[in-house]
């Protein structure tokens, strides 16, 4: 199940659980949909893959089991931060943005 994180990794931007603006690799790495655009390029700072729209959890179970939604599982509270320099994301971003992620 995703943490759904709730800052974008990079300029931690809150990015609650309802977010239409926050974007997510294969690792969950979490990162607002504007850095993605400016900063990143759509290349994950870390894994060097692609980002997609991170789906939005329910805020209530519709069913009576399992209980699912928010309400029930709800999202992280641990804000994450990016490790790396911006010098690092440069050189990852040029290197990579040019491929499609599934060519990386």
């Amino acid at each position: 199940m995703l943490q759904i994180r709730p800052n974008c990794e990079w300029c931690d931007r809150d990015l609650p659980p309802d977010s239409a603006d926050a974007m997510i690799c294969l690792y969950e790495c979490t990162y607002c949909a504007d850095c993605v655009r400016d900063v990143l390029h759509n290349v994950c700072a870390t894994c060097g893959g692609g980002l997609v729209p991170r789906p939005i959890r329910p805020r209530h179970a519709h069913r009576e089991a399992p209980r699912l939604g928010l309400a029930n599982q709800p999202a992280s509270i641990t804000r994450v931060l990016s490790r790396w320099r911006r010098e690092d994301v440069d050189e990852i971003v040029q290197r990579l943005r040019d491929l499609p992620p599934e060519a990386r």
